[in-house]
C-alpha cells in the first residue's frame, strides 16, 4: 500500500466542496475587520485552520467527573428483610404519610427562615467542598476519629464545631438542589465506607416535628444518636420530584446499602432496624423506588 501524505488523507476523508485558491498560511489579517468577500471569508478560514495544533489534550480534574457521574447505576434491588425485620405495609404508609407533611411543612417555612440571619458561627461550605460539609454536618471530633462517640446532651453551651450543625431550617433553606445532591452524596459515601454503629443513622421511635429553627427528630435516645440521622432525613425531605439522574442514583444506593446492613443486625428488636427501614422506605415508596421495597411482613 502507498503511503499517503496527511494533509492527501485529510483531502479524502474530507473531499472539498467549494473551490478554494491557494493562499499564504502564515499571512496576518486583523479579526476586528469583517471580511468584505465570500473569497476573504474562507482565506481567514485557512489561516485559522492551520494554526490549530493537531492533537489537543484536555485538562481534566477526575475529581469533578466523579462527583458528576450518573451512568454508573446499579440495577440490582435492595436485599431481602430477613424473617420478622420486614415493616408492615400499614407502617410504612404511615412514614410516607408524615414525611410528605414534613416536606409541605419545609417548603411553606422556606422563604421566612432564609431570609433569616445566621448565627455568627455557622459558616456554610461551599457546594462542592466534601471534607467542609462532612465537618459541618458530622462535627470535627467525629470526622477526624471517623466515628461517633458518645456525646453530652444537647444544650445551649454545645460546640456545633465540634459534633456538627443541626440540619436547621434557615440551613437547608439556603441549599439549592444542586447543594442537597452533593451532601447527600457525601453523607452516603461516608455510610459507605464505615462501619454501622447505632450512632450512625439511628432515627428509632422519632416524631418529626418543627420547633423554632429545628427540624427535630424527637427521640427517646441521647442526642448523638440521631445527629447523623436527622441529616439524611433533612435532606430527603429537601430532595424536589422529580428527581435529576444524580439523585435517583444516590438514594437507590442509599437504601440498598441500607439493605445490605440490615442482613448484619442479629436480632429484629435491634434499635437500628426500624431506622433502616425508615429509609428503606421513604426511598422506594415516597420517590417510586417501587422496585427496593420492603414486602409488607
Amino acid at each position: 500500500m502507498a503511503w499517503v501524505p496527511a494533509e492527501s488523507a485529510v483531502e479524502e476523508l474530507m473531499p472539498r466542496l467549494l473551490p478554494v485558491d491557494p493562499c499564504d498560511l502564515t499571512e496576518s489579517f486583523d479579526p476586528s475587520v469583517p471580511p468584505r468577500t465570500p473569497q476573504e471569508y474562507l482565506k481567514r478560514v485557512q489561516i485559522e485552520a492551520a494554526q490549530c495544533p493537531d492533537v489537543v489534550v484536555a485538562q481534566i480534574d477526575p475529581k469533578k467527573l466523579k462527583r458528576k457521574q450518573s451512568v454508573n447505576v446499579s440495577l440490582s434491588g435492595c436485599q431481602p428483610a430477613p424473617e420478622g425485620y420486614s415493616p408492615t405495609l400499614q407502617w410504612q404508609q404511615q412514614q410516607v404519610a408524615q414525611f410528605s407533611v414534613v416536606r409541605q411543612s419545609v417548603n411553606r417555612h422556606r422563604s421566612h427562615w432564609k431570609s433569616q440571619q445566621l448565627d455568627s458561627n455557622v459558616t456554610m461550605p461551599k457546594s462542592e467542598d466534601e471534607e467542609g460539609w462532612k465537618k459541618f454536618c458530622l462535627g470535627e471530633r467525629q470526622y477526624a476519629e471517623g466515628a461517633i462517640g458518645p456525646t453530652k446532651n444537647e444544650n445551649p453551651e454545645i460546640d456545633y464545631i465540634q459534633i456538627g450543625f443541626p440540619p436547621l431550617l434557615s440551613i437547608v433553606s439556603r441549599m439549592n438542589q444542586a447543594t442537597v445532591t452533593s451532601v447527600l452524596e457525601y453523607l452516603s459515601n461516608w455510610f459507605g465506607e464505615r462501619d454501622f454503629t447505632p450512632e450512625l443513622v439511628v432515627l428509632h421511635l422519632f416524631i418529626f416535628i418543627m420547633k423554632q429553627n429545628y427540624i427535630y427528630l424527637y427521640m427517646r435516645y441521647d442526642y448523638s444518636i440521631y445527629r447523623y440521622g436527622r441529616w439524611l432525613y433533612a435532606l430527603l425531605a429537601c430532595l424536589e420530584k422529580p428527581l435529576l439522574p444524580e439523585a435517583h442514583s444516590l438514594i437507590r444506593q442509599l437504601a440498598r446499602r441500607c439493605s445490605e446492613v440490615r442482613l448484619l443486625v442479629d436480632s429484629k428488636d435491634d434499635e437500628r432496624v426500624p431506622a433502616l427501614n425508615l429509609l428503606i422506605c421513604l426511598v422506594s415508596r415516597y420517590f417510586d423506588q417501587r422496585d427496593l421495597a420492603d414486602e409488607p411482613s
